[in-house]
């Protein structure tokens, strides 16, 4: 993405949405690498993307389902046949409709190869998706027609009863297909820039600033009590802090841990900090030796000592995770844990030392490696622990830093031996922890874990109607998955949010998904 310099134009726009008193500055986290909903990976970008875009469904503010494009739905007896009725009248933000035929140009282009979406397995729920994705199917013969302007129809290769949480996320949302089809990747200039939610884009300057207005346009503009909204870049945690407490920044999502016990002083009834369905974890190369061995993944697990992470390095509430899938998840409870859960710490680093020993290596032939990690406060802190706890079984660890974008294109291109991941639920269901190590998960599955097994028990529970036997099934498939460590988990993530008393509308919730269409700004100074 080039520069994207704010114009005259915007400028005063900006100028007079917050002479209005009624514009929305958000701390984001991370830069954009994209605002093209079907190239977008990160949540700082689907927090912008969704304030400008309504997919079929969307979010309440607790993030429950609620018809969004739709009005309304019908699922057939198998539940694989969905059926959705659009809004009538409605129209993008420069007054074209919005019709069924740009949800079907929308994820045909989502899930055509050319595209090259990072998120496109998450789709391959559709009939025809995966077949499609890999370039062995024309785009024609995926699951999604239009049976007229104002109906869309979906097939499923088997019933997701999640598939409204999933409508919710970025990839499903509808991009302009009359804009795409003049501009081409040029859609996504603020001058060419159409959506169809509650804001429309204005300008993007990088690492500066994304502004956004209301869209009159919207269906509900009525209800939408902001005239704008503008994120900013809050890589830094302590820099992003000064900038709320200074009140430049209105909401910030994230704050540095080390600052827990000062804000809890000094800023309690601005504290946001909460359960969410979230899972910090490692990962390692698998197509890369030594960690194509499963004994060297399983010391590396062994040799983190997750209570004193979260116990004495980051003290916001988060938990030593011993399953990737979190305590919160839907329909899915005692699940399989690590199998060294009970050990003590020097017992784990015997059993660690006596595997590297049986891989053949030790203090003669130690194990070296980069560990690549994101450049936040806490992921400093975490890695240089880290660093020591390997250290303990002989293994030299090189830290290789960078921004959060970066560090995830990185990872996902293979350029890397261990590094640290994150993953928030776009939906709450173990399958969309589980899809992390699966083999046909694409470059989301980062650790390239090749398993047969494991994805034939996914996909089991996939055609299984019975949520206690699909779960029963997850259950499986992550218990086997655990046990060989193509990914490992670290601890459970609280969200971390600073919000103004002034603002109106925030909702803590298991997803912590909050669009600015549901918040005010009431009495600020």
């Amino acid at each position: 993405m080039g520069m994207r310099f704010v114009s005259a134009f915007a400028a005063a726009v900006l100028l007079t949405v917050s002479a209005a008193g009624a514009t929305l500055h958000r701390g984001n986290q991370s830069e954009p690498d994209t605002l093209d909903p079907s190239k977008a990976t990160g949540s700082w970008e689907s927090n912008i993307l969704g304030d400008m875009f309504l997919g079929l469904t969307t979010e309440d503010a607790a993030s429950n389902p609620i018809p969004g494009a739709a009005e309304s739905w019908t699922v057939s007896e198998d539940g694989l046949v969905w059926t959705f009725r659009l809004r009538a009248g409605a129209t993008w933000s420069d007054g074209v409709p919005v019709t069924a035929d740009d949800f079907v140009f929308s994820f045909r282009r989502q899930m055509d190869p050319a595209t090259a979406s990072q998120y496109a397995s998450m789709l391959y729920d559709i009939k025809g998706g995966e077949e499609v994705n890999a370039g062995k199917a024309p785009l024609e013969t995926l699951g999604v027609r239009a049976v007229d302007a104002n109906t869309l129809e979906i097939t499923l290769t088997h019933p997701a009863p999640y598939l409204p949480q999933l409508l919710m996320h970025q990839i499903t949302y509808p991009v302009p297909k009359h804009q795409v089809e003049k501009f081409g990747d040029d859609w996504v200039k603020p001058e060419n820039y159409v959506s169809n939610g509650a804001f429309k884009l204005v300008s993007w300057r990088p690492n500066d600033s994304v502004v956004t207005v209301k869209n009159e346009k919207f269906y509900d503009a009525a209800n939408v009590k902001l005239d704008g909204v503008v994120f900013y870049p809050t890589d830094d945690a302590e820099a992003g802090l000064k900038r709320f407490r200074t009140a430049e920044l209105d909401l910030n999502i994230g704050f540095p841990s080390s600052q827990i016990e000062l804000l809890k002083r000094t800023l309690a009834a601005e504290l946001k900090v909460s359960t969410i369905v979230n899972v910090r974890y490692i990962v390692m190369n698998t197509l890369k030796k030594p960690f194509d061995d499963p004994r060297v993944r399983k010391a590396i697990s062994l040799a983190i000592n997750r209570e004193v992470i979260t116990g004495q390095i980051i003290k916001a509430g988060e938990q030593p995770a011993y399953s990737i899938v979190p305590p919160g998840t839907a329909g899915y409870s005692d699940g399989p844990r690590l199998s060294f859960e009970a050990m003590t710490m020097p017992e784990r680093l015997a059993e660690a030392k006596r595997l590297l020993e049986e891989a053949g290596y030790g203090p003669s032939n130690p194990i070296s490696f980069r560990y690549n990690y994101i450049s936040d406060n806490d992921s400093k802190r975490v890695a240089a622990a880290l660093q020591g706890m390997w250290a303990a079984i002989g293994m030299k660890v090189e830290l290789v830093v960078m921004e959060k974008k970066v560090h995830y294109n990185t990872v996902r291109a293979q350029d890397y031996e261990v590094a640290e991941a994150n993953w928030f639920a776009d939906f709450n269901d173990a399958k969309n922890f589980l899809f992390l190590a699966q083999p046909s998960a694409g470059d989301m599955n980062m650790s390239r874990y090749t398993n047969q097994a494991y994805e034939d028990l996914i996909r089991k529970s996939d055609q299984e109607r019975d949520a206690a036997i699909r779960a029963g099934i997850m259950r499986e498939a992550e218990a086997l998955m655990l046990e060989e460590y193509p990914i490992t988990p670290m601890y459970y993530g609280v969200s971390r949010n600073l919000v103004h008393t002034w603002v109106k509308g925030w909702e803590e919730n298991l997803l912590n998904t909050h669009r600015s269409r549901w918040m005010s700004i009431e009495g600020k100074p």
